[in-house]
């Protein structure tokens, strides 16, 4: 409550991703369209976010799973401890970049974001 939506700045996202302005934004279009033509069929997908982790959708079911590192910039500390690490497994809240993402679905057949 409360919060102001503000208009995406797609001029900003062309130089951050040195495209034009144009191809950014259809590209954005594109994504978003898609990602909800998927959620609104119960398409499972999978939203890699780099350098943080994969936010993955699963019919009613969402969950965030973390990259190692991304969790080890936000404690400030690195995760050396094998009982910390076994411990964030087992929460599911830790996964490996290494790891194909399909393996992390129910069903092994999910949509990658972005590709």
């Amino acid at each position: 409550g409360g919060k102001q939506l503000e208009p995406l700045k797609y001029a900003e996202v062309a130089v951050e991703a040195s495209v034009s302005r144009r191809r950014a934004e259809c590209c954005i279009l594109g994504t978003t369209s898609l990602l909800y033509r998927c959620l609104e069929k119960g398409v499972s997908v999978a939203l890699v976010l780099r350098g943080v982790g994969v936010l993955l959708i699963e019919g009613s079911r969402v969950q965030m799973r973390f990259y190692l590192d991304c969790l080890e910039k936000v404690t400030g500390e690195r995760i050396q401890d094998g009982a910390t690490f076994k411990a964030l497994q087992q929460l599911d809240m830790v996964v490996s970049q290494a790891v194909p993402i399909a393996s992390l679905s129910f069903t092994g057949r999910v949509i990658i974001f972005p590709k």
